[in-house]
This record gives C-alpha cells, sequence and structure tokens, in this order.
C-alpha cells in the first residue's frame, strides 16, 4: 500500500472518532439553536446560516422565535410578517422559501418535521445538506452534510484536488464524506455539529488555526503544507455593477410612498421606494407639480455578494400622487413593521431622525 493510500486509510478509521472527541470538549454548545436540538429551531437557524456568519443569524433567530414560537405560528404568519422579520438578513429567497416550507409541513405533515433526508429534500428551500444536518442532528441518522465549511475541511485532510464548481467532482466527495461518519447513531449529532464547528472556528478560509486542529495529525495538506491550495474553485464569480434611482416621495402627513417588488430579481417581494434606471426616467414618471423642488441625495454604495448597487435617491416632499400609483403611504411606524431592504430600511430610519 502506497504512503498515501495509507494515510486515506488513517483518516477513514480515526476521522469521527477524533472530530467527536473535539467537538465534545473544545466545540460550541452555547448557541441558541442547540438548547433542544429541536427540528425546528435547527431548520430555521440551518436556512438563515445559509452564506451568513453565527454573529449576524443570532439576532434574527431570536427575533423570528420570539415572534413564531412554534412552525404553526411561522405558517400561519402573513408574508409581509415574515419578511419584515428577515429584512436585512439578505438573500430574500431564503425567506421566501421558509415561509412555503413552514406551511407545506403544517398542512401535508400536520407540523411535524419528515425524519428522512429524502422527504425533507421535497420541501421548499431544503436541499442536501441543510436536510442531512437536521436528520443527523435531531434524529442522529447517518447522513453526511457538505456545505461550504464541510467542504473546505474535507478537501484539506483528504487534499481532493476536484474542482468544487463541478458536480461531478462535489458527487465524489460527498461520497467519500459519507465514508468518514461514525458507526454510533449516538456520535452524529456531535459528529455533525463538529463539522460545523471545525470550519467557522479553526479551518478557516484565511489564516487557519492548525496548531488547535484534532485533524492535524491526520491531515494530509497539513503535512505537506498545501492547506491555503483547497478547496480548489476554478472558475471565478463575475462581479457586476448598477446604477439604480430611488424617489423618496414624501407627503404633508410625513408619509412615504413604497411600493411592493415583483417576485423575481433583487428585493424579491419587498416594499421599497420606486426604482428607476436613471434620474431622468424617475422624474418623467413624477407629475410636473411635484418636480419642482427635487433634492438629490448623494448617491451611495450597497455591496452584494456579486453586485454593487450604486443607488440615487431623490427626495420631494409635500408630493402628490404619482402617475400610476401602484403601491401605498406609510408612516414611519407603519414601514417600520414592513419588510424593506437593508439600505432602504437604513436610509429611512436615518432620514426619520432628521
Amino acid at each position: 500500500m502506497s504512503k498515501e493510500l495509507k494515510s486515506r486509510s488513517a483518516i477513514v478509521k480515526n476521522f469521527a472518532t477524533l472530530l467527536v472527541k473535539w467537538q465534545r470538549q473544545y466545540g460550541r454548545h452555547d448557541l441558541p439553536w442547540q438548547v433542544s436540538l429541536d427540528p425546528y429551531s435547527v431548520w430555521l437557524s440551518e436556512i438563515m446560516l445559509q452564506q451568513t456568519q453565527v454573529a449576524t443569524v443570532k439576532e434574527y433567530f431570536f427575533r423570528f422565535m420570539q415572534k413564531f414560537p412554534t412552525l404553526k405560528d411561522l405558517a400561519r404568519a402573513s408574508n409581509d410578517e415574515v419578511m419584515s422579520l428577515w429584512s436585512g438578513l439578505g438573500y430574500y429567497s431564503r425567506a421566501k422559501n421558509l415561509h412555503a416550507c413552514a406551511q407545506r409541513i403544517a398542512k401535508d405533515y400536520k407540523g411535524e418535521f419528515p425524519k428522512t433526508v429524502l422527504e425533507l429534500q421535497e420541501l421548499p428551500g431544503i436541499g442536501p445538506s441543510t436536510a442531512a444536518a437536521i436528520t443527523s442532528l435531531c434524529f442522529g441518522s447517518r447522513e453526511a452534510i457538505l456545505d461550504g465549511n464541510v467542504k473546505r475541511v474535507l478537501t484539506r485532510v483528504l487534499t481532493f484536488s476536484g474542482d468544487m464548481t463541478s458536480a461531478t467532482h462535489v458527487k465524489n466527495l460527498f461520497q467519500m464524506a459519507q465514508q468518514l461518519l461514525p458507526d454510533k447513531k449516538s456520535d452524529m449529532p456531535a459528529y455533525t455539529q463538529g463539522l460545523m464547528d471545525l470550519g467557522a472556528t479553526v479551518c478557516t478560509p484565511k489564516k487557519t488555526s492548525c496548531a488547535n486542529c484534532p485533524m492535524s495529525k491526520i491531515c494530509i495538506s497539513h503535512r505537506h503544507q498545501t492547506v491555503e491550495n483547497f478547496p480548489v474553485r476554478t472558475k471565478k464569480i463575475k462581479r457586476s455593477a448598477q446604477s439604480i434611482s430611488l424617489l423618496m416621495f414624501r407627503n404633508a402627513k410625513n408619509q412615504i410612498y413604497l411600493e411592493k417588488r415583483s417576485a423575481n430579481g433583487i428585493w424579491a417581494n419587498l416594499y421599497c421606494l420606486p426604482a428607476f434606471e436613471s434620474d431622468q426616467a424617475l422624474l418623467n414618471d413624477v407629475p410636473a407639480q411635484s418636480r419642482k423642488e427635487p433634492f438629490f441625495h448623494a448617491p451611495f454604495l450597497h455591496v452584494l455578494t456579486h453586485k454593487d448597487l450604486y443607488l440615487h435617491v431623490v427626495e420631494i416632499k409635500n408630493a402628490k400622487p404619482l402617475l400610476k400609483q401602484t403601491g401605498q403611504w406609510l408612516t414611519p411606524k407603519e414601514w417600520q413593521l414592513m419588510g424593506l431592504p437593508a439600505p432602504i430600511r437604513l436610509l429611512l430610519l436615518n432620514e426619520s431622525k432628521h
């Protein structure tokens, strides 16, 4: 047997034991969704944690659990209530799927979470890794998770050089992940949580803490000092930029005019200031009697994952109705309860203080 094969054999044999022992001693045990490992709270946290850090999620998690303590409470909520609480967390399709998923479980499963990966994956917004996280953490199922953090950990430990932008290579890595699972069902919650903890606190994208890693003795990339070469991704994300002109329409009662955006594109289904491709297009849509004294705010940048938004705000006070009025006038007390994009909410909050 070659040295490389011996190394991989040692990993398969020892990985789960080392990870479970480390998690129980050094892993995270104070996360709010760990208190009871209830499927509802675990599912909610998993959806929120997709592309979002724990520190940010905690606040939103507490707010959701306070407003919707059970899945049935969430299922009965209106779309606007859900979007309002989600506002600022980003990736709003997650909130839409979250609400739809709760309604499906309430209707088709009498409010009880399915206990198999296959059933869970049939629900809106639940992919293979999220389904595996729920079943392994809550029910002790021997299912492998494979989110971004886990891909990083496993590709480094195994020196898996397959391109993670390739579905075939991801599938191959998943098969390896299945081989690493512990034999004992009782070890699965600690194992799954341990993978999450390792990727979030030790085996991080930069400045890895190999000296504190339970895998340092069996990690092949650590031995070869090639940790930063993994995971392999050949396709680079292309960033784009977009300029948006926003109409801040304020009437004599200090109400703001907001429109609900369509189900597609950025800020889908959220309430927003009317948006236009340019300042001129914006002014063309405003009645002549309201165009006399527009105030042009300094443009500001809002950064999304793959796009830079340059937002130009044109404010008009004591405004008359729009030519094509499809939204509604809202007081500060009212719009603060609506689902607004983060930059719009921040803008209006700052303006209301002046």
